[in-house]
């Protein structure tokens, strides 16, 4: 099963993509609450040298208050996060599949809302 729903915009640059993507996660409901340079933590971690690569933390905060009343503990797998790489030909973008992320828990009706949220990142990704 899949984890991720990806894009890749060929010849593109890192800044123009990255505010594409926050617009489109913007318009779908979602506001990024986290944000890692990972390229820049690499470096001055431990000195090593990657391409360009970003996670952003979206959070939709109706869906993110649904799913702690169905499962309380659920904040430990939020939020959902969607990266910004660079790849040979471009940047891609990816989001992760929340249903994919939620398959440990049983409770149907998490499960339901995951896909919920799986087709609001979806149609944000899609977007771009």
């Amino acid at each position: 099963m899949p984890y991720t729903h990806n894009r890749v915009f060929e010849n593109a640059n890192m800044a123009e993509i990255e505010e594409r993507t926050r617009r489109s996660l913007a318009e779908a409901g979602f506001g990024v609450l986290t944000e890692i340079d990972v390229k820049a933590t690499m470096k001055a971690k431990i000195d090593v040298d990657l391409q360009a690569y970003r996670i952003l933390g979206a959070c939709n905060p109706t869906m993110a208050h649904r799913a702690i009343e169905l499962e309380p503990r659920i904040g430990a797998m939020l939020p959902c996060n969607v990266i910004l790489r660079e790849v040979e030909n471009g940047i891609e973008v990816s989001a992760i599949d929340p249903v994919a992320s939620m398959l440990a828990i049983e409770n149907d009706d998490l499960t339901r809302l995951a896909a919920e949220v799986r087709d609001l990142l979806v149609r944000a990704i899609d977007k771009l």
